[in-house]
């Protein structure tokens, strides 16, 4: 089973945080600034945030069973 532990948090898990909410917030303020929710470049670029950001949290918070150190 996978398990996360919060305790975990650290620099790596706040860069990751902020990837994600950057790549959000800039497809948010793409769409609203110039009214295109379907435009392939906000699109593009804001998913290399989203799943960078996504991935770092879940590695940075990623804790090893006893099974798995073994």
């Amino acid at each position: 089973m996978i398990k996360f532990n919060i305790r975990k948090f650290n620099v790596f898990t706040l860069i990751s945080l902020l990837a994600l909410i950057a790549g959000v917030g800039f497809y948010i303020y793409w769409g609203i600034r110039f009214n295109v929710w379907y435009d392939i470049a906000p699109y593009s670029f804001s998913v290399v945030f989203i799943l960078g950001g996504i991935v770092g949290i879940l590695l940075t918070l990623y804790e090893k069973t006893e099974k798995q150190q073994e």
